[in-house]
């Protein structure tokens, strides 16, 4: 029997993988509801378009698999954006499936519900590509481009919009008509890495700086660390590339004005799997001195105003192979480790005086939190700190929305973190503005039952808005908010409260969180002295 096409679509995702799709219905996307169950696919309700999205992105940082939400036209791609946006600055796959209106509706003029005057046009601001799919064929097409790009290509955010009409027509099993692409794409690349050949030769003192791209060849950067005796730096998507026991590791402080006099102590600087953006470095340029060898697989990543540079455009993997394939033994030891232990100190002590209070928190909660635990936290002064503070000893440990920088992401890319990965824990880290972004999430967590400690940092404003301003000499306008009582909320919520007053009770919250059915919400009032 023929099938619509809206009920097709599910049961071809799953011939892809997908096993959980993100999502809202409404009376425009309904058709693509029909075959969600029969395909053997679990559907995740959001409270909100924009949670949904949160969700598939953090299913995707999560697992390493391609998020799916479906949403329906006009307010809820709209909705999704954000969440679109914050995935394609932070390289995260996801795929969107919303319906559209039909063309011969909007020819005949506005009012019909729902209604954009360029709803493609609109997504394709904040996503890799826009499509529209106008029959069966294309639609399936288009899944197939979107995945085979997420394989092959730099992983962004895709969205295909299907009519309302198309979803709802009866078309032939996909099976029968499908040709599957298989030519995959080939990335850029230099064959001949020939800047590595005599790039070690007169023994230099090298520094290494490791980025989100990079995150796939942890073992392999440890190596050719341990080979060339090299210093290095992490950005904070590239935390846990290092290992935390590295002695020549100067950390995530590389946004740090402080970092510029290692770097520029360096012979050869080399940038691996980093766009080196505003939000990796927080000036306009490294500081670099000597020889700065940038590598990226994405042509477009370079910028000449971060420094004068030689580009390699391959893997980041290809690149530290054919450097540890291509080099000798034994380079001598330039760094010294005490200078770098006194660099981290010094970096921590103006980490703890820019935010007063965080510092102890942070190194609390790592020590009461099992090694491959998974953080999500959101734009709040907690999170802040402890991105430089707080070691990881593996990658893709700590997930933030660090380029787009949009509120309330850290709680629902949480549940759909944990919903990719039932069995390991996670923490949320959120602060009391932003929580109320996307707190009805919340009630999703409940219904799955998750057993997330959610640390929610409450200094009861806009508090690095207000510390901008005082810097920038504005007096602080609309930086104070009216919170809810959050004891109360979570009782509304049904779900635990602990309001901690000492390290010891915090420390214990987190690890009764672990083992709690449902959420936990750990309250931190910033006023309280946590130096116990």
């Amino acid at each position: 029997m023929k099938k619509t096409l809206g009920a097709e679509l599910s049961h071809y995702l799953k011939s892809k993988g997908v096993d959980i799709i993100f999502g809202i219905p409404g009376v425009h996307n309904q058709e693509l509801y029909r075959g969600i169950e029969e395909a053997g696919i679990q559907h995740i309700l959001a409270r909100h378009e924009q949670g949904a999205g949160f969700m598939a992105d953090g299913f995707s940082r999560a697992t390493g698999f391609p998020g799916v939400a479906y949403v329906i036209s006009g307010p809820g791609i709209c909705n999704i954006m954000t969440p679109m946006g914050q995935a394609y600055s932070d390289s995260v796959p996801m795929l969107v499936i919303s319906s559209a209106l039909d063309e011969s509706i909007l020819e005949r003029g506005r009012g019909r519900l729902h209604e954009m005057k360029d709803q493609r046009l609109a997504a394709e601001t904040v996503c890799d590509w826009s499509e529209i799919a106008n029959d069966d064929m294309q639609a399936y097409d288009l899944i197939d481009k979107a995945f085979l790009e997420f394989r092959t290509q730099r992983k962004r955010p895709k969205h295909i919009q299907v009519p309302i009409r198309l979803l709802e027509s009866k078309v032939k099993p996909y099976s029968e008509k499908r040709i599957e692409l298989s030519t995959e794409i080939e990335a850029e690349i230099d064959p001949n890495l020939s800047v590595v050949k005599d790039l070690f030769q007169d023994n230099p003192k090298v520094m290494f700086i490791f980025g989100g791209g990079a995150t796939h060849c942890a073992t392999l950067a440890r190596k050719v660390l341990s080979k060339l005796n090299a210093a290095s730096f992490s950005t904070f998507s590239g935390r846990g590339i290092i290992s935390p026991e590295d002695k020549l590791s100067f950390g995530s402080y590389l946004s740090r004005k402080l970092s510029i006099k290692p770097i520029s102590e360096a012979e050869v600087v080399i940038a691996v799997g980093t766009s080196l953006s505003e939000v990796d470095i927080w000036r306009k340029t490294l500081g670099t001195t000597g020889r700065f060898i940038w590598v990226n697989s994405d042509s477009e990543a370079f910028s000449d105003e971060v420094g004068s540079h030689e580009r390699v455009i391959c893997d980041s993997e290809l690149f530290l192979r054919h450097v540890l394939d291509n080099t000798t033994e034994n380079i001598s030891k330039h760094w010294m480790e005490n200078e770098v232990s006194d660099f981290k100190r010094k970096c921590e002590l103006e980490v703890s005086v820019d935010r007063p209070g965080i510092v102890p928190l942070c190194h609390a909660l790592r020590d009461c939190t099992p090694d491959n635990t998974i953080f999500f936290s959101d734009m709040t002064q907690f999170a802040y700190v402890a991105k430089e503070v707080i070691t990881m000893p593996a990658p893709n440990l700590w997930h933030h929305p660090y380029g787009f920088g949009t509120l309330g992401y850290a709680l629902p890319a949480a549940i759909g973190a944990a919903v990719g990965k039932p069995d390991d824990p996670i923490v949320v880290i959120v602060g009391d503005y932003g929580f109320q972004y996307t707190l009805p999430e919340l009630a999703t967590a409940v219904e799955l039952n998750l057993s997330l400690p959610i640390v929610l940092w409450d200094n009861g404003k806009l508090k690095e808005i207000e510390d901008s301003m005082l810097s920038s000499q504005i007096a602080p306008n609309a930086v104070i908010s009216k919170n809810p009582n959050f004891g109360k909320l979570a009782e509304a919520y049904g779900i635990a409260f602990a309001e901690p007053e000492s390290i010891k009770d915090f420390q214990s919250s987190i690890s009764e969180a672990f083992s709690r059915d449902g959420p936990t919400l750990i309250y931190i009032k910033s006023e309280i002295d946590f130096q116990d």
